[in-house]
């Protein structure tokens, strides 16, 4: 280990991942409790469509009207939500106060991670993501920011269970699998580029591993009543997600190129990385357009995003354990 490094930081970067973990894992608990006995919602019912004599209303599947609620508005609440047992309709207090608790043990999870990758960074004295451990730590960080940042704009906590889990399951993975000491990177990584390139992809898939997380959410969720959102609106948290990540991708994949020719002396050179990445990009791309012009809505257009959910993740991953080529300086043990 070289004899500049912190060797107080480097440990406490290492400490405050296994703490990261933990937290995240309590944090899915809580989370999975509130899924589990928290209010159930009933699937989209049709909506009410006026014809133009005030005749009998047309039913289109959309719209969901408060449980109880009459025809008239005049509905006498949940109590009265048909075929929803009483112990569903009004959920036991204490699951609320679990995921509260969960929001606040994610958050602080969120502060356990930045305070390992910036001990990291500070302990080698650069950027704390040369090689794939801090990559992996980073993105997960990434996931639970776009996480935690999207709860506090919309109700998005039924995210949590399994964006928790992917996040400690991907630290462990990192931990068991992927550990190196803390050191300084090689020199093809030596750059100010490192802060521009690497920064705009580990955020942007940070986003894309939550919409992934609500697209595989929509092909999993069934028909009737569940304590999950009906599926266009879990469709709609994984567009609005994509919708902010692809230029943050498209940003990360120029700004490679721009850097591969300050390096290599040549923008393009079919490495395996790069080809990955521009796949990763087309993938999203075709989804995007697929969805504005062609309308495609529901089952077609979430697959399509999963298949590039999985050429991301193929990239991120599979490409610096499997595949060689410039980008090989992952330091996988």
């Amino acid at each position: 280990m070289p004899t500049d490094v912190n060797f107080g930081l480097a440990t406490l970067s290492d400490q405050l991942i296994l703490a990261t973990v933990l937290l995240y894992v309590l944090a899915m608990i809580g989370y999975a409790l509130d899924l589990g006995f928290g209010r159930v919602q009933a699937a989209a019912p049709a909506r009410e469509l006026v014809t133009a004599g005030g005749g009998t209303p047309v039913a289109e599947a959309g719209d969901v009207q408060t449980p109880g609620a009459r025809a008239d508005g005049s509905g006498t609440g949940a109590d009265d939500a048909v075929g929803v047992p009483p112990a569903v309709r009004q959920p036991p207090a204490w699951a609320a106060r679990a995921a509260t608790i969960a929001v606040a043990l994610s958050s602080l999870g969120w502060a356990t991670n930045l305070g390992a990758l910036i001990a990291r960074g500070v302990s080698a004295g650069r950027w704390p993501w040369g090689n794939m451990y801090e990559f992996v730590v980073a993105i997960c960080f990434a996931a639970v920011t776009a996480f935690l940042v999207m709860q506090a704009r919309q109700p998005v906590r039924f995210l949590g269970a399994f964006v928790s889990v992917a996040a400690a399951l991907g630290l462990g993975f990192a931990v068991r699998y992927l550990h190196v000491q803390a050191g300084p990177v090689v020199p093809a990584l030596n750059s100010y580029w490192i802060a521009i390139h690497v920064t705009a992809a580990i955020f942007a898939s940070g986003l894309f591993i939550v919409a992934g997380v609500a697209g595989i959410l929509f092909l999993t969720r069934g028909d009737g009543p569940s304590r999950l959102p009906g599926r266009e609106e879990l469709e709609r948290v994984a567009h609005r997600a994509i919708v902010i990540a692809f230029p943050i991708w498209t940003f990360a994949v120029i700004a490679g190129a721009l850097w591969a020719d300050k390096a290599w002396g040549r923008y393009w050179g079919w490495d395996p990385k790069e080809v990955w990445a521009f796949i990763t990009w087309v993938a999203y791309a075709a989804y995007l357009h697929a969805r504005a012009t062609a309308g495609w809505r529901g089952r077609a257009a979430v697959i399509v995003q999963l298949i590039a959910f999985g050429c991301l993740l193929f990239n991120l991953i599979g490409v610096n354990i499997f595949l060689s080529g410039l980008h090989s300086y992952a330091q996988v043990p």
